[in-house]
């Protein structure tokens, strides 16, 4: 017997949720925003129109379908199915922190407050959620991948950054494919994709000039960036931007306490030390993005 598939909605707490959580009740809450110039009301009503997204959704929803629902605190330890329909309900980012558990599974962004989230990733209304419920059409985005010589792997749909856990001086040897190795010291580098091209990648772009294209985000196609690479008689600066396709970035660690981390999320991270060598390029997974 084949079992219907599970519509899997990934959420996150809201302001008004922490605020209550910290301060315990609404009039404290009112009275700690007030400190600082804001108002309750602003913050109820983001509250009502995610809890509003999440009831439409999850309304149009088949009924012999299996459903679930998991926080973004918790994704770590859901178990993805791989028949799941994967249905966020908030910003862009959440999509990002959902992408790396996945391997496969068709995702619905649903965008509960358009005017605040640009919806580059969250694409959708409320409204839409059931004709995507219906539809098979997804976009394969590329991902990223930095693996370690002791198996350690981790994924992201935007960058992995790699460098002092700190964002002190890094110091290691970088080798691009068909390049020269050359040891560096620096604050860190990134590796993105195309999705990556509108955030932290596109700044470091921007801010140097850079005469790269920007990949698409169906692109198999990587940028990388070095911060802040610091010339000295053991250190050099020839090797600070390229792109990555079918190649892969090596990285040999040369100072301790540095770490990989994909998508701003430092908290799952890789820890690296001395002599280790880390590899990053295009994952083999891709986000299947409705």
């Amino acid at each position: 017997m084949t079992l219907a598939p599970r519509a899997v909605l990934v959420h996150r707490r809201t302001e008004l949720d922490e605020l209550l959580a910290r301060h315990g009740t609404r009039g404290q809450a009112a009275f700690f925003l007030a400190t600082r110039g804001r108002r309750l009301d602003e913050v109820e009503a983001r509250h009502e129109a995610s809890t509003a997204a999440i009831a439409a959704v999850m309304a149009v929803v088949p009924l012999d379908w299996r459903r679930g629902t998991v926080e973004r605190d918790d994704l770590a330890r859901f178990l993805f199915a791989p028949d799941d329909v994967v249905i966020v309900v908030g910003q862009d980012g959440l999509v990002a922190n959902v992408a790396k558990y996945l391997d496969g599974q068709r995702v619905i962004g649903i965008n509960p407050d358009p005017d605040r989230n640009p919806g580059v990733l969250v694409r959708h209304p409320p409204q839409a959620a059931a004709d995507l419920l219906r539809s098979e059409t997804t976009d394969a985005r590329t991902m990223v991948e930095a693996t370690t010589d002791d198996g350690q792997s981790l994924l992201a749909l935007n960058e992995v950054y790699l460098g002092h856990a700190s964002h002190q001086t890094s110091r290691y040897v970088l080798a691009p494919p068909d390049a020269t190795p050359e040891r560096q010291a620096s604050s860190g580098l990134i590796v993105a994709t195309g999705t990556g091209g509108t955030g932290w990648c596109r700044s470091a772009w921007l801010e140097r000039h850079s005469p790269l294209a920007l990949p698409t985000p169906d692109e198999r196609r990587l940028l990388w960036f070095v911060r802040e690479a610091w010339p000295s008689p053991a250190t050099g600066t020839a090797q600070t931007e390229g792109e990555l396709a079918d190649g892969r970035l090596t990285i040999t660690v040369e100072s301790d306490r540095l770490v990989a981390f994909g998508d701003g999320i430092e908290a799952d991270h890789l820890s690296l030390s001395w002599g280790q060598t880390v590899t990053i390029g295009c994952a083999d997974r891709r986000l299947q993005l409705a």
